[in-house]
């Protein structure tokens, strides 16, 4: 269990503790646990979060709850070379966690298309991805894979296995959501590939 701490709303100021969800003055998240707490926030929001944050992990800076939720803050405002340092921390702190894998391996890609990443990335990603999935074989995962199989290893006619209409298969057989494949390609910064619209 992490220590709670107590700091101030990242939104209103307001002391809380990273025990609440939402600080009950502003009614905004506190800590943020999944990316859906922060969806709905601007940017201006965002960077008073990641700044408050910031703030607060230079005097805890092995909180577990502060980094994931600067973490998330980055990787919505697609600052990919803040975020993954951050998240490849949540790792560490907490490898039994499917989403701070599937973030980092998203987070390496810096916002370019698979296809134009070395090979090196490509291998990390798929370690990533792989630990995710076994981890959690959340569809969403599968769907990235398909991604990655599809857009590195199929346009450039490299064999690999599972193939992108594979992955793509075990993603609908586990059920991904149009909602999250829209969010994954936001977090991505890129258009989502034709193929596996149709596949």
């Amino acid at each position: 269990m992490e220590r709670v701490i107590n700091i101030n709303c990242p939104s209103c100021g307001a002391p809380v503790s990273t025990s609440q969800q939402q600080c009950e003055y502003c009614n905004r998240p506190v800590v943020i646990t999944s990316f859906h707490a922060i969806q709905t926030l601007s940017s201006f929001e965002l960077n008073k979060y990641a700044n408050a944050y910031r703030k607060e992990l230079t005097e805890n800076p092995n909180n577990k709850d502060l980094n994931m939720s600067i973490a998330f803050c980055y990787l919505k405002l697609k600052l990919y070379d803040k975020a993954l340092p951050t998240f490849e921390k949540a790792i560490e702190d907490n490898f039994d966690n499917s989403e701070t894998f599937f973030y980092t391996a998203v987070c390496l890609l810096k916002g370019q298309k698979a296809f134009v990443a070395p090979r090196a990335t490509i291998d990390k990603i798929e370690e990533y991805i792989n630990a995710a999935l076994i981890i959690e074989p959340r569809g969403i995962y599968h769907f990235f894979q398909a991604y990655i199989k599809y857009d590195y290893f199929h346009r450039k006619y490299l064999n690999t296995a599972p193939t992108y209409q594979e992955a793509l298969q075990e993603a609908k057989k586990v059920g991904v959501s149009a909602a999250d494949i829209n969010q994954l390609f936001e977090f991505l910064g890129i258009d989502i590939p034709e193929n596996l619209l149709k596949g």
